[in-house]
């Protein structure tokens, strides 16, 4: 098969890489990322206006994309300059409203695309460890909609967000697939408390608390009680998504590196004529370019793949960014020497953010149980 992007694709990516690079310094990224905002909504706006969010949104539904290979050039993009903005959220709730939505609730797409609302997905629980049937929070009928009661954990930009995708269980226990329905919410709804922080590499989240949120009937997104399929459809997208942003965030590094060996100077050669440190640079090469393929993997499956076959190459593709992201941070920092360990340094932004990828949606050890279960249905 031919995986070379379109004409269109190439486009996309030469735009946003020159608008990245140009715009979002590693000075000027470390001023809005580690900021009260996390962000820059003047940034994130230009983001809409370039087409970034529209590309991941097919054109039936006022996108101009939405293939696997649309969603993986944007976030690869995202990952060469350490983007802060949210667009991983906008991605998620999107294909919620795609795959479940009323008419109108996906006419929130229009306004999610076009940056005005910033929207997230409110689903990980305290004591979840990374389990999608694992749903505390409650919502039961009331005589106008719904309550809305319960705790969700590191919900990205979730003091801010306008538009909050939750998952409350409906029936069943806590560990049940069936039962777990999805609400949208409005993030200033009264009965929200949010403990807002910035996170380690860089961006906000926030600890959310329902306590008797009332929400309108038409807030449920989907049947009632089906919300798990949903969940497990948009994991997937997530799963892509932070794979292509982590394949970026490689290939920076890798690049850096490669040219810290060849002009930093040991006994009056380049460092990079040491064959110990060639070695250790060739694998490091080789472990980037396997994931290269597993993020191509995860965007053809994305669209051409099914059941139990898409998600063992989604979960392949996020174990393998635990696994190679963690090398290329290690192995980067010590060929650098102390250096690679300074602030100043954009390397040590880079492995932090390769380290904190690992454990969204997933670290490298549950995908690679995920994998082998899977493995085992098939």
């Amino acid at each position: 098969m031919n995986f070379a992007h379109t004409e269109d694709r190439r486009m996309l990516a030469d735009t946003l890489n020159r608008f990245v690079s140009e715009q979002y310094g590693i000075e000027h990224r470390n001023q809005l990322a580690y900021g009260d905002e996390g962000h820059s909504p003047a940034l994130y706006a230009q983001f809409a206006e370039l087409g970034a969010i529209g590309a991941l949104f097919p054109e039936s539904e006022g996108g101009f994309g939405g293939a696997g290979f649309d969603i993986s050039v944007v976030f690869e993009a995202l990952g060469r300059g350490l983007v802060a903005e949210p667009l991983l959220g906008a991605l998620l709730v999107g294909q919620a409203l795609i795959a479940a939505g009323t008419q109108a609730q996906k006419a929130k797409l229009e306004d999610i695309v076009a940056g005005g609302l910033i929207a997230t997905l409110a689903h990980e629980e305290p004591g979840s460890h990374y389990e999608l049937s694992n749903v505390a929070a409650t919502a039961a009928k009331s005589a106008t909609g719904w309550t809305l009661n319960g705790a969700k954990a590191v919900v990205a930009f979730g003091e801010k967000a306008d538009l909050l995708l939750v998952s409350a269980r409906t029936a069943g226990g806590q560990f049940d697939t069936a039962g777990i329905s999805l609400f949208l919410v409005d993030g200033n709804a009264a009965g929200i408390a949010k403990r807002g922080y910035s996170r380690f590499e860089g961006g906000r989240a926030a600890e959310l608390t329902f306590t008797n949120v009332q929400l309108d009937a038409d807030a449920l997104l989907g049947a009632e009680g089906q919300g798990h399929a949903v969940l497990e459809r948009i994991q997937g997208y997530a799963l892509l998504a932070l794979a292509a942003e982590a394949l970026g965030a490689m290939d920076v590094a890798k690049q850096s590196t490669l040219e810290y060996l060849q002009t930093r100077k040991q006994f009056g050669v380049a460092i990079g004529t040491f064959q110990a440190l060639q070695h250790r640079m060739a694998d490091l090469l080789l472990e980037v370019e396997q994931m290269r393929s597993a993020v191509i993997n995860a965007a053809d499956a994305i669209d051409n793949a099914e059941g139990v076959a898409r998600e063992k190459v989604l979960a392949a593709a996020k174990y393998t960014a635990g696994y190679v992201g963690a090398l290329v941070a290690e192995e980067s920092i010590q060929m650098h020497g102390g250096i690679g360990m300074t602030w100043e340094l954009p390397l040590a932004h880079y492995a932090k953010r390769l380290v904190l990828l690992d454990h969204q949606f997933g670290d490298e050890d549950h995908h690679l149980e995920r994998f082998m279960a899977l493995s085992q249905q098939a």
